[in-house]
């Protein structure tokens, strides 16, 4: 009885190990994938409301607005920044 119930979970960690790996392959950018956009020049930030992280945005793809501290992060434009 030990036998059969220790198949059982290890078939079941198994599975589970599978379909995260699976998920995991499954969200990586295709080849068919619209290519990332460089945009350093423009001074676009995204901006923490909550403490005031900023991440500067180098390369755009699809965008998807982050979250910091639980809430989506505020997009900024600050234009004469670059030092080109």
């Amino acid at each position: 009885m030990r036998l059969v119930v220790a198949i059982v979970i290890g078939l079941v960690i198994l599975g589970v190990g599978v379909g995260v790996l699976s998920s995991i392959g499954r969200n990586r950018r295709g080849a068919g994938d619209a290519p990332l956009e460089d945009v350093g020049e423009l001074d676009v930030f995204f901006v923490c409301g909550e403490c005031g992280t900023e991440f500067r945005v180098e390369r755009l793809g699809e965008l998807q607005v982050p979250r910091h501290c639980g809430e989506k992060m505020l997009v900024e434009r600050r234009p004469g920044l670059s030092s080109s």
